[in-house]
């Protein structure tokens, strides 16, 4: 994970270098998680749960609690099934999320991921709400080698857009569906209606695989509140998580599971088409505190 300015990895090494664990080291290790926007209920509680765990083990040795945190974190993020599930044919996955968040990026380096795998991908143009959103989307999509259903004509109904490209699935083979969905309507009324209809006449040609929503890990807890509609009214199976860049807001990955009780299932660390990964707690836990 590349490091910014400012990375939770660095904010600890200079924790865990000291000789032996002392009341600086408990104050610092808070200050390094609140900042790294793990919260303050989370942070709470870590810190807690370390105090126990070096008390019991009657520990001085700051090597020992930097093994303790990074289980710990590991043990948290682990508690959430990150697998996504893409075993259907075809696999229909619904990306919802405000407009700002990379949504339309996303889905092309989402494009791009499921091709290192073999898959073939087809993305379906439906958020036909802005006008610029369906040639954004054929961009990312040829970058990403994917094949997209665009709508036949201006204004064209998003349900029906979804329609087609399942019917395109259909009749090439094509192993995942990536629907795309607007990210705003006049109201949230009508968004989430929008929303319902494009499932219900999914659902009569293919289950849905995913809902994956789109957050903005710099926006924190903001971008939680901004997409609360979304959380409680999609069916949201996952969450991908774009402007993850160095470990800065690393703590998110775990704040907004909590938070949310829904899986991170994807993350996007840059701005290249490749720059999309699958969640692996081990993996995520270590590259944060190491």
């Amino acid at each position: 994970m590349a490091e910014k300015s400012w990375s939770l990895g660095r904010a600890l090494r200079s924790v865990f270098v000291k000789p032996t664990i002392d009341e600086q080291t408990w104050d610092d290790l808070e200050t390094a998680l609140i900042t790294a926007d793990f919260g303050p209920d989370i942070t709470e509680a870590i810190v807690d749960e370390l105090r126990e765990q070096v008390d019991r083990f009657r520990t001085t040795d700051p090597r020992d609690l930097q093994r303790m945190l990074r289980e710990t974190i590991e043990e948290r993020l682990a508690k959430f099934d990150t697998t996504l599930r893409l075993s259907e044919r075809p696999a229909v996955v619904l990306v919802v999320g405000v407009n700002g968040v990379g949504k339309t990026t996303t889905i092309g380096k989402f494009a791009k991921f499921l091709q290192r795998y073999g898959r073939s991908v087809v993305v379906g143009a439906a958020d036909t709400f802005r006008a610029a959103a369906v040639e954004q989307l054929a961009t990312w999509a040829e970058r990403g080698g994917a094949a997209i259903v665009r709508p036949q004509h201006e204004g064209q109904d998003p349900a029906s857009v979804a329609f087609q490209t399942i019917e395109y699935a259909k009749n090439t083979n094509t192993e995942i569906v990536l629907v795309d969905t607007a990210g705003r309507l006049h109201t949230k009324a009508g968004l989430m209606d929008e929303l319902s209809k494009i499932r219900r006449v999914i659902e009569k040609q293919a289950p849905i695989a995913e809902v994956l929503l789109v957050l903005d890990a710099t926006t924190g807890q903001n971008g939680v509140i901004q997409a609360s509609a979304f959380l409680e009214h999609a069916g949201v199976t996952g969450l991908v998580l774009t402007k993850l860049d160095g470990s800065a807001k690393g703590g998110f990955v775990l704040a907004v599971q909590e938070k949310t009780g829904i899986p991170v299932k994807l993350l996007g660390q840059g701005e290249g088409i490749g720059d999309l990964t699958g969640f692996t707690p081990h993996v995520f836990a270590e590259s944060l505190v190491s």
